[in-house]
C-alpha cells in the first residue's frame, strides 16, 4: 500500500517546476506564484523573448532558468530535460501551457485548411504529450511529483477559436485522465481547464470584446492569467489528493 501522504502545502521549496510556454501570459502568472512559494522555475521555450529575462530577474528567490526547446521538436525537448536534471536536479512539476491557435469560425470550413489543423494539434496535443514524455523519468525518479496541463472550456463547449483547437482541447483532457490512470501514484496529472482570458493569444480579441463577454458572466468578468496561473497553483498545494480531474475556471461561462 502507497504511504506517501498527501496532505496539503504551503510552501514549495525545494520544487523544481518547468513551465512550458514559461515567458507567455499564462506562464508568467505561473512562474511569479510558484517562485513566491519557494519553488525554482525554468521557463521552457521555443525562442525566448527578452521579456523572459525580465520575468526571470523579477522572479522570487534564485536558481531559475530559461531553457530553449520547442514542444513540437522531441529532441529539443530531449536536451531540455538532460539540462534540467543536470543544472536543477531534475523536474518534479510540469506545467504545459504552450499554445498555438488562430480564428477561425465554426462555419468557415474551407477556413480551417489541413495546414492549421496540424499546426494546431502539434503543439496542442503532441506538445503537451511530448513535454510529459520527456520530463516523465525525472518526474518519476522524485516520487512526488505533479503534472498540470492547460486545457480550455472548448473541450466541451465545442466553442474557441476554431475546432481544431477545441478537438485539440478534449484531447489533452483525455490525456490528463488516461495519464492519471497509468502515472499514479508517483505522478500527479491535472488539468486547468480557463474560458476567456483577458491576453493576447487569440487575435482579434479586444477590450472591447472582453467587456462584452465580461458583463454576460456569472462573475461579471473575463479571466485574467492570474486566475488560471491561482489554479494551477492550487493543484500543487491544496489539491494534492486529486488526479485525473479537469478544473474549470471560466467566471461560470460554461454555464450557458
Amino acid at each position: 500500500m502507497n504511504q506517501r501522504s498527501f496532505a496539503p502545502r504551503e510552501r514549495l521549496d525545494g520544487q523544481v517546476a518547468v513551465i512550458a510556454g514559461g515567458a507567455g501570459a499564462i506562464g508568467s502568472a505561473t512562474a511569479q506564484r510558484l517562485a513566491a512559494l519557494g519553488a525554482r522555475c525554468v521557463l521552457l521555450q521555443r525562442l525566448p523573448p527578452p521579456s523572459a529575462q525580465h520575468l526571470l530577474a523579477s522572479l522570487p528567490g534564485s536558481g531559475h532558468l530559461v531553457v530553449c526547446a520547442s514542444v513540437t521538436d522531441s529532441a529539443s525537448l530531449a536536451g531540455a530535460a538532460a539540462q534540467v536534471l543536470a543544472q536543477a536536479g531534475g523536474a518534479t512539476m510540469l506545467v504545459n501551457c504552450a499554445g498555438f491557435t488562430q480564428p477561425v469560425a465554426p462555419a468557415d470550413l474551407d477556413g480551417l485548411t489541413d495546414e492549421l489543423i496540424d499546426s494546431v494539434f502539434a503543439v496542442t496535443w503532441r506538445g503537451s504529450f511530448a513535454a510529459i514524455r520527456a520530463f516523465a523519468p525525472q518526474l518519476r525518479a522524485s516520487g512526488d511529483s505533479l503534472i498540470v496541463n492547460v486545457s480550455s472550456i472548448a473541450a466541451f463547449t465545442g466553442l474557441g477559436s476554431n475546432l481544431a483547437y477545441a478537438a485539440a482541447k478534449a484531447g489533452v483532457d483525455a490525456l490528463t485522465k488516461a495519464l492519471a490512470k497509468t502515472l499514479g501514484p508517483q505522478i500527479r496529472v491535472l488539468a486547468v481547464s480557463p474560458g476567456v482570458v483577458d491576453t493576447a493569444f487569440v487575435t482579434g480579441r479586444d477590450a472591447g470584446f472582453n467587456e462584452r463577454v465580461g458583463a454576460t458572466l456569472p462573475l461579471g468578468r473575463v479571466g485574467v492569467a492570474d486566475d488560471v496561473a491561482a489554479a494551477v497553483t492550487a493543484c500543487a498545494t491544496t489539491l494534492r489528493y486529486a488526479t485525473g480531474s479537469v478544473f474549470v475556471v471560466d467566471g461560470g461561462r460554461s454555464l450557458g
